[in-house]
């Protein structure tokens, strides 16, 4: 197994000592990620790419690297390579023929070379040569310039020939990590924080969650679950921390004592205190927020100008002038959109009449009436666990139990995404085993046999320890956790 992996053009462009800065970054964070795959495989850089390698390795161990390296900041493209000694452009012809002759049948086709090094033919020379040679010598439809169906793509790099296949799409950005300092993101769990929170984490930006708790435990695991989801699939390569500020004190003392319009931007100027000290304790020097200009009523610009006065921390909000429907979607994309329309919703205050038009003035005549000893009481309360430790550190209640093996008739229910069990399916027989996504699960539960235990699986089992906890507050019994050793 060999890949070729391209940095995002905007990296290439930055001045040589970030540049190299950059590159290196991202693969220590590739080895941080593939090395629990196998410990055979390399990651080396160079000047412009990086390049993973494990010899001997089989298909699924391939889909696994390649499903990494999708979903990895700072990739522009990947491609899976077959490395040859280099010869002359008969023997480069044959190479390519014997990978593309198959998939060209009926195909119009180009070729692509890059080419470094001292050689006695151009790239210009190859891809004349090869594509002629592909086009005599195939079932190709013909040579198309300009959008082909197909792309051929050779790289020759001093002595050797690399034949690249199935050339994908990374995400872009940024190496997570490459921006020297954090960020703590405000989450609730709801399509607009999340996807904030994946773009500060695209864009390089080691991203830490800040939930405010407005009451009820369904809701906080829910969140946590969408938080972790994300952290894991798109930012495990560094860990942060997932706060917890529990608000019921703040919104009540809102409530009582606040004029109803002005609600809801004073608990947002609230959250935004809470979370300025939350940041300055975690050494972070920006907050993230979802919001989105004129998407609610808090939202409107004369509002968030007020609501930016009770912090001196940067606001970030990779959102403000998106859609909802395109937040949605960029939700769709990157997998937490069935997570975040089962979220259950909390509104700590609803304002009957909320203004869109907030005075600095009557907003600080208004928190004039607040007790600030409630926050601070908030704040104090706290609790601060590391994302990849929520289930250890005690965040459940009930007591789940937890198995290496699996008893005699218990079943088994995976609850990852389809695609990720497709990556790694559990090696079970048909009866022992139940395959239900993680968002069908909880209307799904109640419909099988109650005289059964079940056993919830997921590849880290954080995620089936929130779920089996959240099955368990409902009232079922017949439930637990697999474990593999």
């Amino acid at each position: 197994m060999h890949f070729i992996v391209k940095v995002f053009p905007e990296i290439i462009i930055k001045s040589p000592p970030v540049r190299k800065r950059f590159i290196k970054q991202l693969r220590d964070n590739l080895r941080r990620l593939l090395q629990p795959l196998s410990e055979d495989i390399q990651v080396k850089r160079d000047w412009e790419k990086v390049e993973v390698q494990a010899p001997g390795a089989d298909e699924r161990l391939t889909r696994q690297v390649a499903d990494v390296l999708a979903r990895t900041p700072g990739i522009d493209a990947f491609a899976l390579v077959q490395a040859y000694p280099l010869g002359d452009l008969d023997d480069i012809l044959a190479k390519t023929r014997a990978h593309w002759a198959e998939a060209l049948a009926g195909k119009t086709f180009c070729v692509r070379v890059k080419r470094s090094g001292k050689h006695d033919f151009s790239s210009t020379d190859i891809e004349r040569y090869v594509g002629g040679g592909l086009l005599q010598q195939t079932q190709a439809a013909g040579v198309k310039l300009r959008d082909p169906d197909i792309t051929v793509r050779l790289e020759v790099k001093r002595q050797w020939l690399f034949v690249l296949e199935n050339l994908r799409r990374g995400l872009g950005g940024y190496p997570l990590g490459a921006q020297n300092d954090g960020v703590l993101s405000l989450v609730s769990g709801g399509f607009d924080s999340i996807v904030a929170s994946y773009l500060t984490m695209k864009r390089g930006m080691r991203t830490h969650f800040c939930f405010f708790s407005l009451g009820g435990h369904a809701h906080e695991m829910a969140v946590k679950e969408v938080s972790y989801y994300l952290w894991q699939k798109y930012g495990a390569s560094h860990n942060v921390q997932f706060v917890t500020v529990p608000f019921e004190g703040v919104v009540a003392e809102i409530l009582e004592k606040v004029d109803n319009a002005y609600m809801g931007v004073i608990l947002k100027r609230m959250m935004l205190r809470a979370a300025s000290r939350v940041a300055e304790e975690l050494d972070l020097k920006a907050l993230v927020t979802g919001e989105s200009v004129a998407q609610v009523s808090s939202q409107t610009i004369p509002n968030l100008n007020a609501i930016d006065r009770a912090t001196d921390t940067l606001v970030l909000r990779p959102l403000i002038a998106m859609d909802k429907r395109d937040i949605i979607q960029l939700s769709r994309d990157i997998g937490t959109e069935t997570y975040s329309a089962n979220v259950p919703e909390y509104c700590g205050v609803i304002s009957v009449r909320p203004t869109t038009n907030a005075k600095l003035h009557r907003v600080e005549s208004e928190e004039a009436r607040f007790d600030f000893t409630v926050l601070e009481r908030a704040l104090e309360d706290r609790a601060q666990t590391p994302i990849h430790h929520l289930v250890d550190a005690g965040e459940t209640e009930l007591d789940v139990a937890v198995e290496p093996q699996v008893g005699e008739g218990d079943v088994v229910i995976d609850i990852r995404h389809p695609d990720e069990a497709g990556l790694k399916p559990l090696a079970l027989t048909g009866d022992q085993l139940l395959e239900i996504p993680f968002f069908r699960l909880n209307g799904q539960f109640g419909k099988l046999d109650p005289q059964r235990r079940y056993l919830l699986y997921c590849e880290k089992g954080v995620m089936s320890q929130l779920h089996a906890a959240h099955l368990m507050d409902a009232g079922h019994r017949n439930i637990g956790v697999y474990r593999p050793e």
